[in-house]
């Protein structure tokens, strides 16, 4: 049986999850702060997938994942009131695998959970193929697997083509910055941020396909889903 961690200080929200997720099959333990959190985590069975709050009364949320991505393998979805994209973003790059909204349904949220968990579970031999992306490096478009076409800078072109032909890797934050750095004057971590950032307002913007750039927190950045590159020139 899945274990469930809610981290969640509105009581009756919290009490509500609780309640669905057990109903729904799974094991599931309900907390209001951060320090609770830890208690929870400090216990013999980690969580494997943890729901987690933005505004908890002892704690932030986006630096909270942070350390449970530097010190847990397990699935986090953040459920939040802040639906803004800026704060979309922040999460993706605090380490949450799918960003929720508190309109939500509990169904929807039951959902997201069950599908968080296949995607973690081992691959087998019979798995379906996941949607591809394809990057077309000479019109400089990422093409998302539902169609959708997000145009890129030569900047964003060049950083989503190295996390593709390192597929499967992760590139750290300096190796991006030295093969970034022709293209402006010293290129450093903050500049690397904001192109992370950018480029992930766009793929929101444009497509409801999960975020395929991926934080590897204190390491650099992945790219979490099949995707092939064109480089053909044209005639």
């Amino acid at each position: 049986m899945s274990r469930l961690l809610i981290v969640e200080d509105e009581t009756v929200l919290r009490t509500d999850l609780v309640d669905y997720m057990c109903l729904n099959g799974f094991e599931a333990v309900g907390v209001g702060t951060a320090a609770d959190m830890h208690v929870e985590l400090a216990g013999a069975e980690p969580p494997d997938v943890i729901i987690l709050d933005i505004s908890l009364p002892d704690g932030n949320g986006f630096e909270l994942a942070k350390d449970i991505r530097a010190g847990l393998n397990c699935g986090i979805i953040m459920l939040t009131a802040h639906g803004d994209p800026e704060s979309r973003v922040q999460g993706f790059d605090s380490g949450a695998d799918i960003y929720l909204v508190k309109h939500t349904s509990l169904r929807e949220i039951s959902a997201a959970v069950q599908s968080l968990l296949r995607r973690l579970a081992p691959e087998t031999e019979e798995a379906a193929p996941l949607p591809q992306w394809h990057l077309d490096a000479t019109a400089w478009k990422l093409l998302a697997p539902d169609g959708k076409v997000i145009r890129l800078t030569a900047t964003e072109n060049t950083f989503v083509s190295t996390l593709i032909e390192h597929s499967g890797e992760t590139c750290t934050r300096d190796e991006l910055s030295q093969i970034l750095s022709p293209r402006q004057t010293q290129f450093d971590n903050r500049h690397l941020d904001a192109v992370v950032s950018r480029l992930r307002r766009k793929i929101i913007g444009n497509t409801s396909v999960e975020q395929p750039i991926k934080s590897v927190y204190g390491v650099g950045y992945s790219f979490g889903a099949p995707a092939k590159i064109n480089h053909k020139q044209p005639a």
